[in-house]
């Protein structure tokens, strides 16, 4: 596989675990396995764990990726390819879990925007 689908692949993988560190306290609400009144700090602990799987694969993600050790992409490079994930992940993760949540028409024109920042990083 190549050096490119393995960072992809990682952070997918790792926008993931980062979406639902940050937003998977509110579906536990939502679901009443946990309350508004848990402790914060019961929260940011839990989410620090699944933080941590997060950069279980991001760090390898950007190592492997990156130039400066072999990889095929820059470090904006990187950057703008995980924000792009990031926000896909975002929108599935959130059409998924939260029925609430919709995606309105803005949102799609912000991704096309997004992926042409990623067209506009590789222009030679």
């Amino acid at each position: 596989m190549s050096k490119s689908l393995v960072t992809i692949l990682l952070l997918i993988i790792s926008n993931s675990f980062m979406t639902l560190a940050w937003y998977g306290n509110l579906k536990l609400q939502e679901m009443k396995i946990i309350s508004p009144n848990t402790s914060i700090v019961f929260i940011v602990l839990i989410s620090w764990c699944v933080a941590l799987l997060e950069y279980s694969f991001l760090i390898p993600a950007n190592r492997i990726g990156s130039d400066i050790n072999g990889g095929p992409f820059s470090l904006v490079q990187l950057k703008v390819i995980q924000e792009v994930i990031s926000c896909v992940v975002f929108g599935v993760i959130v059409s998924v879990l939260f029925k609430g949540e919709t995606l309105q028409w803005n949102h799609f024109v912000a991704v096309i925007f997004l992926v042409l920042a990623v067209y506009f990083v590789f222009l030679k």
